[in-house]
């Protein structure tokens, strides 16, 4: 694996669990009672980005190093993916 498909697989992978970790703990300004001025009761009170993004970048390597560790085994290749046999006559 390349330099830069390491980073593209770790990018990619940092954003779907960081999309998956800013749900967490949210509370919404109509639930806490003190809507702004100027902005839509469902924003959250505090959005508490730094702290998600630390959690992301540490469940991120987790699962960087074990996709690595796979894409690199040479284990499973594109056949193993044909789970319809789309693909049988090409390979």
């Amino acid at each position: 694996m390349t330099i830069t498909a390491a980073l593209v697989l770790f990018s990619v992978t940092w954003f779907m669990v960081f999309f998956c970790v800013l749900p967490m703990r949210f509370k919404s300004q109509a639930q806490a009672g003190e809507v702004e001025p100027g902005t839509p009761r469902s924003a959250p009170m505090d959005a508490m980005i730094k702290p998600k993004a630390k959690l992301t970048t540490v469940i991120t390597a987790v699962i960087f190093v074990a996709l690595y560790l796979v894409i690199t085994s040479g284990r499973l290749g594109i056949a193993d993916l044909d789970v319809f046999g789309l693909w049988a006559n090409r390979y």
